[in-house]
């Protein structure tokens, strides 16, 4: 379930304070939707710029999130916008980070954005993996395996996004920025290329066609053909179990696709 929202103005009054604290004077307030992993999304126009917030409430479930991306920015930028300040305040976890005016990444077929997302991956892929706390890929998708042995092929110390919403990717006039770095992982440098297909059978690209936009990267050629077997079955069984028996139009297309794409991989196999 996506957390809750909630307006600048709707957070305590101290918590504000705080946050005004890191930001200076704050002259205009411009809260956005959130996405489904924070609570408080929103623009503050201070004199000396722009600053992008996001929190959660500090006793949410996701809260450690918060923690995992300011603990990853100083090695993931300027992949990722720069992290200004972290606040923990009456009772909220927020976040402020230098604003990327760009916007989200289309992912659909011949789309001018796909060569940069493209880069993207291939400049994330020579990043080294800190020596931080971080999720491990094996685990992450231990339960979504037919065979618990299979989740060993997801083993590896890369640095992994393993979010691809496009919401996540913003265009600029000259890259790719990649944001909401939560769920950052470490695994085989083959997942997110392997990630970014599902996404991109949901933008409308065929299986063979999603796996030719990623053909070039090494990270994806090294691959084993049986490995990507069983992440595109694991895969399937997430979307499943993300999409439930009543699935939003959203959950249902990205279920779909992995559902796709799982067949895909059966056929060819």
């Amino acid at each position: 379930m996506p957390a809750p929202s909630i307006t600048f103005d709707g957070l305590p009054s101290g918590a504000r304070s705080a946050i005004e604290a890191e930001t200076g004077p704050i002259l205009e307030i411009e809260n956005i939707s959130t996405g489904l992993n924070s609570s408080l999304s929103a623009l503050v126009h201070t004199t000396g710029g722009v600053v992008f917030l996001k929190g959660l409430r500090a006793d949410h479930r996701w809260v450690w999130t918060q923690q995992r991306e300011a603990d990853i920015n100083p090695y993931v930028t300027p992949l990722a916008p720069r992290l200004l300040f972290h606040v923990v305040a009456y009772d909220w976890d927020v976040l402020g980070f230098e604003t990327i005016d760009g916007h989200h990444a289309d992912y659909s077929p011949g789309s001018p954005d796909l060569p940069k997302v493209t880069e993207a991956l291939r400049e994330l892929s020579s990043l080294p993996c800190p020596e931080i706390e971080l999720r491990q890929a094996e685990q992450r998708l231990a339960g979504y395996v037919a065979d618990p042995d299979d989740a060993e092929a997801f083993a590896g110390n890369a640095l992994l996004h393993t979010d691809w919403n496009n919401h996540n990717v913003l265009i600029t006039h000259d890259r790719a920025h990649l944001v909401d770095w939560g769920w950052a992982t470490r695994g085989a440098a083959w997942l997110d290329p392997a990630h970014l297909i599902i996404w991109l059978i949901a933008a409308g690209h065929t299986p063979p066609a999603a796996e030719e936009s990623v053909a070039i990267l090494p990270a994806w050629t090294s691959a084993p053909p049986r490995a990507v077997d069983a992440f595109a079955n694991a895969s399937a069984n997430l979307w499943d179990e993300i999409a439930g028996p009543t699935p939003d139009d959203w959950t249902m297309t990205l279920r779909d696709a992995a559902r796709l794409w799982q067949h895909h991989r059966k056929v060819r196999s």
